[in-house]
């Protein structure tokens, strides 16, 4: 290999990056549960309603009580939101794998330092504030899926992963990064299921 010739690493981390961030929304709709068989069409309209509707969202204020601990490497996890009592578990081994790929990768530009822990507590806050409030049902409205049909009125459906989608957008648009953090889960994931890689 010359000095020049990307590294296997370099060119992991430029397939990842071509990718946009609609496109992650929609391989995330595509690997849930459900979906399996589901138009892609169908599937990239979901995710970029999905999309649109969570960088759209006013600034959410969480009350969940944080937790920080270990554990999130064998989870594949950067946080969790639990409901009883309403927490937010940060997993520092992740964050932290989290922050040396951004700069390995080169994507600190979109990245900036602490954001990554930011975006996390972001995304968990909007997950806490769809599942308290009334905006799980106006995401469902946006979304247009229609389950059931009678005269005039319709019920809309619940898309599974929608959530999940318009909760990364959300953490994209208020902590000001350059990317969703769908590109940085990616890459996480891709480290962690490395082969060879120690567990």
């Amino acid at each position: 290999m010359t000095a020049t010739e990307p590294t296997i690493r370099e060119r992991e981390s430029a397939a990842l990056a071509s990718v946009d961030d609609i496109e992650w929304g929609v391989r995330l709709l595509a690997a849930t549960p459900t979906h399996e068989g589901r138009d892609l069409g169908l599937l990239r309209q979901w995710a970029c309603r999905a999309d649109e509707f969570g960088a759209r969202l006013a600034p959410v204020l969480s009350t969940a009580r944080v937790v920080e601990r270990d554990g999130g490497l064998e989870l594949m996890l950067l946080a969790r939101y639990t409901s009883r009592p309403p927490t937010v578990e940060l997993y520092t081994d992740t964050l932290t794998l989290a922050e040396e790929l951004v700069d390995a990768r080169g994507w600190r530009a979109w990245y900036p330092p602490g954001s990554v822990r930011a975006a996390a507590l972001a995304h968990e806050a909007v997950h806490a504030h769809l599942h308290h409030g009334p905006e799980k049902a106006a995401l469902r409205q946006a979304l247009g899926h229609t389950v059931l049909r009678l005269g005039r009125h319709r019920l809309a459906g619940h898309v599974a992963g929608a959530e999940e989608v318009a909760a990364h957008a959300y953490a994209r648009t208020v902590c000001g990064l350059g990317r969703s953090p769908l590109l940085l889960t990616a890459a996480l994931r891709a480290e962690l299921t490395r082969p060879g890689r120690e567990k």
